[in-house]
């Protein structure tokens, strides 16, 4: 069967949509979570999880992340991840180094936090009194949240949990050498396996561009990525499609993974099916963005549009809400209107009772 864009669009879904699993299996299957702190209803990495984990509820991950073989870390982005795909990455050795000084501080909070375990970012601050620094977005905070974070990028600590939110630091135990990948290349062969597992089937520049994200997960390997994504590319299969060559994974054949299931689905905006907008224009014919960081008066679709999926096409967005222990669900739709079928209708009632379920929201107003 010849490869076409439905094709690769159906394949995406099929294999993006699995489950449901369990939350371990479904992290290790994902390869990757993205997290992002905004909750609207919920945070991305929630809402990308609930399609594919069985029984998911909000705020499992953070609840069941010390007893899961996972880790949180920069990846491409920032999320959750397997702890033997972190190990690939680490030792991490960024291209900032530190002053002496700054060395000195990092040893003296290292030896605080072997000491008592695990901490609060306030109990640090509280002990060594480090004052306040200049953010990456040009705002101010503590600089032992500063020093913690850049702790954590370079392995000397992990996250251990989090406590209404904010992250709890560890002494960070790095797996035993001969356990780990110590060739550069076999570990950046593994890395972008991982992109292409989660993200397939990719536009080649698409796949481009993740392999370039990779500078921020390993950067001591930077000038390996381009021989690299060059290997990807001799060992993944390919289909060039209206002018575009597409990759995905050797042992899987797009063509036998085009079932379409009669569902309504909201995705999160970092959500893999959505996730690579370029993909997700050739897919569907128009272009989502992003908007929480929009000035309101410019946003096209809201602060939190999540992508609405009707079986295989994604025909529009709602906006989440909470109000009254009720949610409430603004929709918009990109020819202007809803489908006119029963079927629909049934699907996204479906939807948003997953979603109540999810939240833990009565299914009925209160008396």
């Amino acid at each position: 069967m010849a490869i076409t864009l439905t094709t690769l669009r159906r394949y995406a879904l099929a294999r993006s949509l699995f489950g449901p699993l369990s939350l371990e299996r479904t992290i290790q299957r994902l390869g990757f979570v993205q997290a992002d702190p905004i909750r609207a209803p919920a945070r991305a990495q929630d809402l990308t999880l609930r399609h594919r984990v069985k029984g998911y509820c909000a705020g499992d991950l953070e609840r069941l992340y010390p007893t899961l073989d996972i880790e949180e870390d920069f990846f491409v982005n920032y999320g959750f991840l397997p702890r033997a795909t972190q190990a690939l990455m680490h030792p991490r050795t960024p291209a900032a180094v530190w002053s002496p000084e700054r060395l000195a501080q990092a040893q003296a909070v290292l030896d605080f936090v072997r000491a008592h375990g695990t901490v609060h970012p306030r109990e640090v601050d509280a002990h060594f009194a480090h004052g306040s620094a200049r953010n990456w977005f040009g705002g101010s905070s503590r600089a032992s949240t500063q020093l913690l974070d850049d702790m954590q990028y370079r392995g000397l600590l992990r996250i251990a949990g989090r406590v209404k939110g904010v992250r709890t630091y560890a002494a960070h135990q790095l797996p035993a050498p001969d356990s780990l990948v110590t060739d550069p290349a076999q570990a950046m062969d593994a890395l972008v396996d991982v992109i292409v597992q989660k993200y397939a089937p990719l536009p080649e520049r698409s796949l481009a561009e993740l392999v370039g994200l990779l500078r921020g997960g390993a950067p001591q390997w930077a000038s390996l990525r381009q021989v690299a994504l060059q290997r990807a590319k001799q060992r993944l299969a390919s289909a060039n499609v209206d002018g575009i060559t597409w990759l995905w994974p050797g042992d899987e054949n797009p063509a036998a993974r085009c079932q379409v299931p009669e569902a309504v689905r909201l995705l999160a905006p970092f959500d893999p099916v959505v996730w690579d907008r370029r993909r997700f224009e050739l897919f569907w014919g128009w272009a989502y963005r992003f908007e929480a960081y929009t000035p309101a008066p410019k946003r096209l679709r809201g602060y939190y549009a999540l992508p609405l999926l009707w079986r295989d096409q994604v025909i529009g967005w709602a906006n989440l809400s909470v109000q009254n222990a009720q949610l409430q669900a603004d929709l918009g739709y990109v020819s202007g209107r809803a489908p006119n079928e029963a079927a629909y209708r049934l699907a996204l009632d479906d939807e948003l009772v997953r979603l109540r379920v999810f939240l833990a929201l009565p299914s009925r107003s209160p008396a």
